[in-house]
């Protein structure tokens, strides 16, 4: 997979520097330059054919559009994955807490149901086996 990524890297830098020298010729037209124009024109339509083709390698690869959003910003894009990372980090620890939460009300709860209910929670914890976590 990465030597397709790299491919494709290649490729694109190669399209890139195509433009840029045709808008070199563009801005400086003269009838002398058309042969270099008409040149780098196909060169610029060999170019997309060989992304076209390198696009079809990477067709399974799905990017965010937020990740896009953030280059239109002028942001790097991998400050998108920290902070999707970061929000993960966050939610996580939120639903630990959530989760030890939890395990303490049934903890209690069983406790609780016992000192009122003595038989029925003897019967419940001979079903489900559970002994009230600490």
């Amino acid at each position: 997979m990465a030597e397709n990524f790299d491919n494709l890297e290649e490729h694109l830098e190669k399209f890139v520097e195509n433009i840029r020298q045709l808008g070199i010729i563009v801005s400086d037209f003269q009838p002398s330059s058309q042969t270099g124009l008409n040149q780098k024109l196909n060169f610029m339509i060999t170019g997309l054919q060989d992304i076209e083709k390198c696009r079809q390698q990477l067709h399974d690869i799905n990017v965010p559009l937020e990740a896009f959003e953030y280059i239109d910003q002028g942001r790097n894009p991998q400050l998108y994955t920290k902070e999707c990372l970061e929000r993960a980090l966050a939610k996580n620890e939120q639903v630990k807490g959530k989760i030890d939460t939890m395990t303490k009300f049934k903890s209690l709860l069983i406790s609780e149901l016992g000192k009122v209910f003595p038989e029925e929670m003897a019967r419940y914890k001979a079903i489900h086996g559970d002994d009230p976590p600490s």
